[in-house]
């Protein structure tokens, strides 16, 4: 495993990244660590933070394999919605509304972070030089 493949990569991706890989980080500490305290509170607009970069910093991230319409591809549908995932979860936690905030913030982690992750792990793909080399 070497990071200097990410290192080398064209902006904004080591960005994009770094990011996604905080955010993953703090998405499992998050979910394992007690809810509804002010480390939780501080930590999740942190993770919101990340997560906002990540999907920000996407449209700037164009490949060569699966555009659909001129430099976008599906992913970018997932960076649109991510957003809208992020305000209807802290929406409903400001509301107190704690079964729908959770629900929200699982399915961002899970779609945005592993699922999304996973395709990163793709040969041709910069994560996949990183973790498994050229």
């Amino acid at each position: 495993m070497s990071w200097q493949p990410l290192l080398d990569a064209v902006a904004p991706i080591p960005l994009h990244a770094f990011a996604a890989i905080a955010a993953f980080v703090l998405g499992v500490v998050q979910l394992a660590a007690p809810k509804g305290t002010l480390p939780h509170r501080l930590l999740g607009w942190i993770w919101v933070l990340l997560l906002l970069t990540v999907a920000i910093s996407s449209f700037w991230i164009h490949g060569d394999s699966f555009r659909i319409w001129r430099t976008w591809s599906p992913i970018h549908l997932l960076s649109i919605f991510a957003p809208v995932m992020l305000a209807m979860g802290v929406i409903n936690a400001r509301r107190h509304r704690i079964r729908a905030h959770a629900i929200f913030m699982t399915s961002i982690f899970a779609g945005a972070l592993l699922i999304a992750g996973a395709f990163t792990l793709a040969p041709g793909r910069v994560m996949h030089t990183v973790v498994f080399g050229p």
